[in-house]
């Protein structure tokens, strides 16, 4: 995950482009959440607070990341920034098209065997790569062939509502029984 927010936030640095802005700040926050749910794992007092705790944590970083595609969005609909081309970026986001719903998938089975809200957030999240990925890919792709420099943008609002979502829904979460 480190590698991948690195790659695509460098991506989108030089391409300038709000999709890949999100994906890489959806990578970081996928990360801070995996170390929040490790935590979770690793705390010997392990009780009901703890656990709503943590999946809350994860519900925060989902709203954190909604603001994120938001401001960064408008900046570039706004002709902040001109959106260019990033095959590095295509690239990175096929992949992860491709891995990161297969990981929510697998994290899922892992929340509904322990009952863990905390992780079945963090499923969540992966699914959110994972979806990000393919919208964004979408928009870096249309964007690369038919120069409409509004898709690449226009591609990370249409994330905004599944994060909310989602990120609602790791808030108010019990534990997981049938994820």
């Amino acid at each position: 995950m480190t590698a991948e927010a690195g790659v695509a936030l460098a991506s989108a640095w030089q391409a300038g482009s709000p999709a890949l802005l999100g994906f890489g700040g959806d990578s970081l926050i996928e990360l801070l959440s995996a170390a929040v749910v490790l935590r979770r794992f690793r705390d010997e007092r392990e009780d009901a607070r703890t656990e709503k705790r943590t999946a809350q944590v994860g519900g925060i970083l989902l709203f954190a990341l909604a603001a994120f595609v938001v401001i960064a969005s408008a900046a570039a609909l706004l002709g902040y920034r001109e959106v260019r081309t990033s095959l590095v970026g295509i690239l990175l986001l096929l992949i992860a098209a491709i891995v990161m719903p297969w990981l929510a998938k697998e994290k899922r089975h892992l929340a509904a065997k322990t009952g863990s809200a905390a992780l079945r957030a963090d499923a969540a999240e992966s699914a959110l790569c994972g979806y990000m990925a393919w919208i964004a890919l979408a928009g870096l792709v249309v964007n690369a062939v038919s120069k409409n420099h509004w898709t690449d943008p226009l591609a990370a609002l249409c994330l905004t509502p599944i994060i909310v979502r989602e990120g609602w829904e790791a808030m108010h979460g019990k534990p997981c029984r049938s994820c």
